[in-house]
């Protein structure tokens, strides 16, 4: 029966966007050449270095030296493998959903359990610095200040869930010890060779491996941004989201947040950036309740990056529904946060940055924009020339095989 249920929702679900598409193509087209020129312009060009950096470590043994050094941290914060330090930082860094291939890989790999996997997943996706600062703080809401109250609520919350989620499975794990083990890095350089040694596959086609692979996720990522972003639109057009809405005002409500938030922060629910530019169109007065729903969208994630991290993680035995769980738990910490710090480090600061101080901290800030324009600019053209290369790779591998 629970099938039988599970069919009928996916063809309904299936009917209703093609019937949706037909009946507004051009509206439906309009949204996929804007979720295809996010994806162009900057998703691309900006993930895929840290994805075949992230392969070519794991590959030569590189996150295996870092993993020893740093199981004295992970596994008493986050009861988590020292490895999991590396999908952590990188998923920060990046963006999602470069932690969950990390994890994925890792766990393919072995160097993690299937519980301990669920847990790596659930806190090592995370927005990048680049996409807060730069997109949220600076292109949509024009006030790059708001850049650290949104970092640090969206970390500090992201940290806060992943030491809750190390409690998680460990029922499972009764009775199993972890082998401790000292700080050695001589035992870190040993494990590091032994992995290069137990992988094969020369230099060449490990590189080549890193490209394809990090080609075919982000081609997944970019078909997902398209259709969420095709969907989105659809359910605005045929006031869906609208009638949403009308039901979540009452929540809104009772929680004294302007009704007038409540369509960007389900748009938000679906897509981060969607719903971040429809939150800086609307004008209030009430900025610290803008920065509430932006902080709950960026740490739920949004539909549409679920939705990757559930592809990525479905190659293996990670489950989906610890990391659906703490993305609640995310989106909530970081509401809070935002609440409780943003007084001291959006409305103080901004007193204080009205004397005489350094000009530093612009210059760091600025560095951010001027990334995003270099992306901006190059992003077509890098995305264009590893399309290319990795056309060239899988022919030329048909062609030998």
């Amino acid at each position: 029966m629970k099938q039988i249920v599970k069919t009928l929702l996916l063809a309904g679900v299936t009917g209703f966007i093609a019937f949706a598409i037909l009946t507004v193509p051009d509206q439906a087209a309009e949204a996929s050449i804007r979720g295809l020129s996010i994806w162009w312009e900057s998703v691309f060009p900006t993930l895929l270095p840290f994805f075949i950096i992230a392969e070519l470590l794991i590959s030569f043994g590189v996150v295996k030296f870092i993993g020893i050094l740093c199981e004295p941290i992970m596994r008493p914060i986050f009861n988590v493998p020292g490895v999991g330090s590396f999908a952590w930082t990188m998923g920060m860094v990046s963006g999602y959903p470069t932690g969950a291939k990390i994890s994925s890989h890792l766990r393919e790999e072995h160097q993690l359990t299937q519980i301990e996997a669920e847990r790596l997943v659930s806190f090592s996706n995370a927005s990048s610095p680049l996409f807060i600062i730069g997109v949220v703080a600076g292109g949509l809401f024009n006030d790059k200040k708001l850049g650290l109250l949104l970092i640090t609520c969206h970390y500090v919350g992201n940290a806060l869930v992943g030491f809750c989620m190390r409690f998680y499975g460990r029922t499972k794990e009764k009775g199993k010890k972890t082998e401790k083990q000292k700080v050695s890095l001589i035992r870190a350089f040993k494990e590091m060779h032994r992995t290069r040694l137990n992988d094969p596959r020369p230099f060449g086609q490990v590189m080549g491996d890193a490209v394809l692979n990090s080609v075919k996720t982000l081609v997944m990522v970019g078909g997902f941004i398209i259709l969420f972003s095709v969907f989105t639109k659809l359910l605005y057009i045929l006031n869906v989201s609208p009638a949403i809405a009308s039901v979540v005002k009452h929540i809104f409500q009772i929680l004294s947040l302007p009704e007038d938030l409540t369509l960007p922060f389900l748009s938000g629910l679906f897509e981060i950036t969607l719903g971040s530019q429809m939150l800086s169109n609307i004008s209030i007065d009430n900025l610290l309740a803008q920065m509430i729903i932006v902080s709950f969208i960026l740490g739920f994630h949004g539909f549409s990056v679920q939705a990757q991290v559930a592809s990525i993680i479905s190659k293996s035995d990670i489950r989906f529904a610890p990391y659906f769980f703490a993305r609640f738990l995310h989106a909530v910490f970081a509401s809070i946060l935002t609440v409780i710090l943003f007084k001291p480090l959006y409305v103080n600061r901004q007193v204080f940055d009205m004397e005489d101080v350094p000009i530093s901290t612009d210059v760091e800030q600025n560095i951010w924009f001027t990334i995003t324009d270099l992306i901006n600019h190059l992003g077509p053209i890098i995305t264009i020339v590893f399309l290319g290369i990795a056309v060239f790779l899988l022919y030329r591998r048909r062609t030998t095989n």
